[in-house]
């Protein structure tokens, strides 16, 4: 949704039928600010506490989905939990009759799709300020356990203070919005959606690195990388293409920010940052390395003030305009003359002073400064002859200190132009182990990455950054790429081959053992593999799971050897290809001391040959010492008798309630749970 909060009295009101209302006796509704397919939000003000804030409220329609309000109330609770300074915050939820209702935070300024509207591309500099606070925001959520799934430039605010904060987290794709958005509105959301979300369904924090990845190309370029007519063309692109270099479209543009694009862009989930956090970290290294030049590049698409007609509003988003009445940078001023003119003629630096304008604009002098010869005396050059002898015995000093000089010269050239750097070694075709080996021995760090190749072996090499031969600064960094194989794999056919060998020859294709899965089969050996799914002969990009069906062997009916002696017991399971297992501990029960009392998995389960049968042997019946009751009313010697464990029948004699004989005398030993005869008269 559209949450551009902005002030509604900067453009035509529309009545609305909940201006003016106030929502649980505290939320007055002002105006309208933004619609969408949810929900509206509306600028209102908390009258207990006297503060502006922005009010989504749900429509009607879904706040009669009992279903949906709950999941609408429980995501606000998260985003509530997250309070990150760039996330929208969200204050309190409620309902009031009808209105279920979300109070936020208010922020007074615009989106980044008003600022790509109205300025068309963006320098590098400016686009990483934008980018960096959204990776922020969403990286706080990532570590929340939330995932946005719907981020693009409507969703990001930018405040007339300059803050770039997220809204709409974890709410916006709570519903379908496919079938109530426009055409437009449809496909600029689908131009943010990663490969995953459209072909699975699925979303973890990389669709979030995804479309930040989208949104950096479209700042950098002004365009969005896929289009079409129609959403469907939109999303076979996500799915089939990657997304360009945007130096296709920006000649000149820094390669680092191609790295950047591709990177968080990638169409397989495990090739991108595994979060907005990483991809942080990757924005700040790569804005590490481009020059000042790189990050204020402007862009062939990007607006002139005076074409777009309005005024600078953000601090993230600076126009550079030099200050009224400055001259113009002068050029470097060349060897051998002053700061006011030419040589001896000016009130500058001395005559071999080399003095230039720096890129901040501030006077740099070379170290080569040294004071300036007398000028002619009346002795002629060189002055008196006292002075010319002085000068002549000084010669071979200024001599040897010049060939230091010199000699100091020449090394700092030589380490500037190629002491401080390495030629990169060759190690394309090298298996990856090998090759970072090879790298850390020449003193530099390795940076490891994953691509498809159909013609290099997977685990091997397919091509460093920088290449083979080039010069990089020592310690500097170098990317390999390391081959994932081709970027289709065919399932191999598993059957009859045992578990362990089939997971580890699906690993060396690129695959991933899935979910095994067991059954009964009398024609395939115990633990071998029956089948896969997908079927052996599919083809299926790398990385994709496939899951296992594997042989239990022939089926088992287990024989039920309750009540028999041990020996005999354990001869008949294993006669049926079962193993035996005798339980530590023997119980009570009404089988003889010694048999099987019982056994698991009980008779007549149906196992696999060579499952173990667990047996427990019997104690035999538990005796209990039988009470004398005799004389005493039959209720007190039922109660007795029961809370032993015995069950009580009662045989009357004339009308009495008085016990005069029981079936086991008192003292005697009785079976628990036997039945004991009392006699009553």
């Amino acid at each position: 949704m559209d949450t551009t909060l902005r002030d509604p009295s900067s453009g035509p009101r529309r009545e609305d039928p909940l201006a003016g209302q106030v929502l649980d006796g505290r939320y007055r509704i002002d105006a309208r600010i933004a619609a969408g397919g949810m929900a509206t939000v509306y600028r209102g003000l908390d009258t207990r506490l006297d503060r502006v804030i922005a009010l989504k409220v749900m429509h009607p329609g879904l706040a009669a989905d009992a279903a949906f309000v709950e999941r609408f109330i429980r995501e606000a609770k998260a985003v509530a939990r997250l309070d990150h300074p760039n996330v929208v915050g969200v204050y309190d939820q409620g309902a009031d009759g009808g209105h279920v209702f979300l109070a936020m935070e208010y922020v007074a300024g615009c989106t980044l799709r008003d600022v790509l509207r109205e300025r068309g591309a963006l320098q590098p500099r400016a686009a990483l300020d934008v980018l960096e606070p959204i990776a922020a925001a969403l990286g706080a959520a990532h570590l929340g356990g939330l995932v946005h799934r719907d981020m693009k430039p409507e969703n990001v605010l930018i405040g007339d203070d300059g803050r770039v904060k997220v809204a709409d987290f974890g709410l916006v794709r709570a519903v379908d919005t496919d079938t109530t958005a426009s055409p437009g509105t449809l496909l600029g959301t689908v131009s943010y959606l990663a490969p995953e979300q459209i072909e699975h369904g699925t979303a973890d924090p990389r669709v979030d690195v995804y479309a930040c990845g989208i949104m950096l190309y479209e700042m950098l370029t002004g365009t969005k990388p896929h289009s079409g007519g129609s959403a469907a063309q939109v999303l076979y692109q996500h799915l089939h293409e990657d997304v360009p270099a945007p130096s296709a479209t920006v000649p000149g543009l820094a390669p680092g920010l191609d790295r950047l694009v591709r990177e968080a862009t990638a169409r397989a989930p495990g090739e991108r940052p595994e979060d907005a956090a990483t991809l942080l970290a990757l924005a700040r290294e790569v804005r590490g390395r481009l020059t000042a030049a790189e990050l204020d590049a402007v862009p062939p698409r990007a607006a002139t003030p005076a074409a777009s007609g309005s005024e600078n509003r953000t601090s993230v988003l600076p126009r550079h305009r030099a200050p009224q009445g400055a001259p113009p940078p002068s050029p470097a001023r060349p060897y051998g003359e002053g700061a006011s003119g030419p040589r001896g003629h000016g009130g500058g630096r001395g005559a071999h002073g080399v003095t230039a304008l720096g890129q901040d604009g501030l006077e740099r002098t070379s170290v080569l400064d040294v004071e300036p010869e007398p000028p002619d005396g009346p002795h002629g050059p060189g002055g008196p002859p006292a002075a010319r002898r002085r000068a002549f015995r000084r010669r071979p000093l200024q001599l040897t200190v010049a060939v230091l000089l010199a000699l100091v010269a020449a090394v700092g050239v030589w380490y500037i132009n190629s002491g401080q750097f390495t030629r990169v070694p060759g190690v394309l075709g090298e298996p990856r182990a090998a090759a970072e080996r090879t790298l850390q021995e020449a003193g530099l760090k390795v940076r490891v990455e994953q691509g498809f190749s159909d013609v290099v072996e997977r685990g091997r090499v397919i091509s460093t950054d920088p290449g083979r031969g080039e010069r990089i600064r020592d310690r500097g960094t170098v990317t390999l790429r390391v081959s994932k194989g081709p970027d289709v794999v065919e399932i191999p056919d598993l059957r009859g081959v045992p578990l362990a060998q089939a997971r580890e020859r699906l690993r060396e294709l690129g695959l991933v053992p899935g979910v095994v899965d067991e059954r009964f089969d009398d024609t395939v050996a115990r633990g071998s593999v029956i089948s896969t799914n997908p079927e052996s002969g599919s083809r299926r990009k790398p990385d994709s799971a496939v899951a296992l069906t594997v042989s239990q062997g022939e089926p088992v009916d287990a024989p039920d050897v309750t009540g028999e002696a041990e020996a005999d017991a354990r001869q008949e399971l294993e006669d049926a290809g079962l193993k035996v297992k005798i339980a530590a501990k023997r119980v009570f029960s009404d089988e003889d001391a010694g048999t099987v009392a019982e056994q698991s998995p009980a008779g007549g389960s149906t196992l696999a040959e060579g499952d173990t049968v667990t047996l427990t042997l019997s104690k035999g019946p538990e005796t209990v010492t039988v009470p004398d009751v005799e004389g005493r009313q039959l209720s007190d010697a039922r109660r007795e008798l029961e809370d032993l464990g015995f069950t009580v029948k009662v045989s009357r004699f004339f009308f009495g309630d008085t016990v005069f004989d029981q079936s086991v005398d008192g003292g005697e030993e009785a079976p628990k749970g036997s039945e004991i005869t009392l006699r009553v008269r």
